[in-house]
């Protein structure tokens, strides 16, 4: 048998003879497996055969900063459908949600400001990403705020539900978004979304969808963690939920966080769903959110976040929030978005 062409002067010596199968002539080189019937490679295009729909959720009122309801807008210039489809998916672009605009100002500070508008739209956004599922296509939803992870992942929770499996979450956010009416200290949704689907905190956001709670603690994972209110802290020693903040990441790597971040929310017998918030990153990486912390998630320890994810198969559904071209440089934040995006889609370094 002569070498392939593509492997001829490969990684094992002149002397070494073939490994055999069966009668087939075996070689391994650089961990990939050669025979005489086929080559087998890394695909370039990881989509094939499968379908993504594009979800936009100009939503900004469950924070106070303007800009971010034109996220969505930034990522599509950053050709996000483009550069998904050329790793073969079939994209679908449903464009973005008419979002009613608030009339007035928010109910009282400190509680829960905008909470109809928000709980409204998380209704409609439920509604969106469940049928988006129904149709056997994988939802990619761009924000908006985070407060429409109430939605989104109601959605995916929802079809879940209904066929009897439960739905795991793997949650990248500077901050636990874990606040309640009562332990918010600026009344914003945008840090309410997880003790919502948790099925804590005002009646409007924990039964959007019609059922509370959407997720368990034990099937659910918090990566980035470094600014957390006090009643968030209590809430989470309560609840026993699996938080990897940054000192823990800086200490253990992000490899080995991960790992267990996906075996804890792959426990969930319908997979998980993955929601990024860019304030997760390092500011000097993405300057364009409105709740900047220091010393977030590098560049590359994001990347590698998401090849991690691609690479164990359970992700449903796929969403990234709190874009705010207002604050944004050359649309850099955005930019590194659709990066994210990609490499959580599959495509890879080599």
């Amino acid at each position: 048998m002569s070498v392939p062409p593509a492997v001829a002067g490969g990684c094992f010596g002149e002397d070494d003879p073939p490994a055999t199968a069966g009668g087939t002539d075996l070689y391994f080189v650089s961990d990939v497996l050669i025979n005489q019937q086929a080559l087998v490679l890394p695909s370039d295009h990881p989509g094939t055969g499968r379908r993504v729909s594009i979800l936009g959720v100009p939503l900004g009122f469950g924070s106070k900063l303007a800009g971010v309801d034109i996220g969505p807008a930034a990522l599509r210039v950053a050709r996000l459908n483009q550069r998904i489809a050329q790793l073969g998916y079939e994209v679908r672009d449903l464009g973005d949600m008419r979002i009613a605009r608030p009339q007035s100002a928010g109910k009282l500070e400190g509680k829960a400001n905008y909470l109809q508008e928000v709980s409204a739209a998380c209704e409609e956004i439920a509604v969106e990403v469940q049928n988006i599922m129904n149709s056997g296509e994988l939802p990619l939803i761009l924000g908006g705020d985070h407060s429409i992870a109430i939605g989104s992942i109601a959605g995916v929770s929802s079809f879940m539900r209904e066929r009897n499996q439960t739905l795991g979450l793997i949650w990248f956010d500077a901050h636990a978004d874990m606040n309640t009416p009562e332990t918010t200290p600026s009344g914003n949704i945008h840090g309410m979304p997880l003790s919502a689907l948790l099925g804590f905190g005002a009646p409007a956001l924990v039964n959007v969808a019609g059922f509370a709670p959407k997720l368990e603690p034990r099937f659910c994972a918090h990566v980035g963690g470094r600014d957390i209110d006090q009643g968030e802290r209590e809430m989470i020693r309560r609840l026993g939920m699996r938080f990897f903040t940054m000192r823990e990441i800086d200490e253990r790597g992000m490899s080995a966080c991960m790992d267990e971040a996906i075996g804890i929310a792959s426990r969930a017998t319908g997979g998980y769903s993955v929601t990024f918030d860019v304030d997760a990153l390092d500011p000097g990486d993405a300057p364009g959110s409105g709740t900047l912390v220091r010393g977030g998630l590098t560049y590359r320890e994001a990347h590698l976040a998401m090849e991690k994810i691609t690479e164990a198969g359970g992700m449903r559904s796929f969403e990234i929030v709190e874009i705010n071209t207002a604050l944004d440089i050359n649309n850099r934040t955005a930019e590194l978005g659709v990066e994210l995006i990609l490499s959580a889609l599959g495509k890879r370094i080599l």
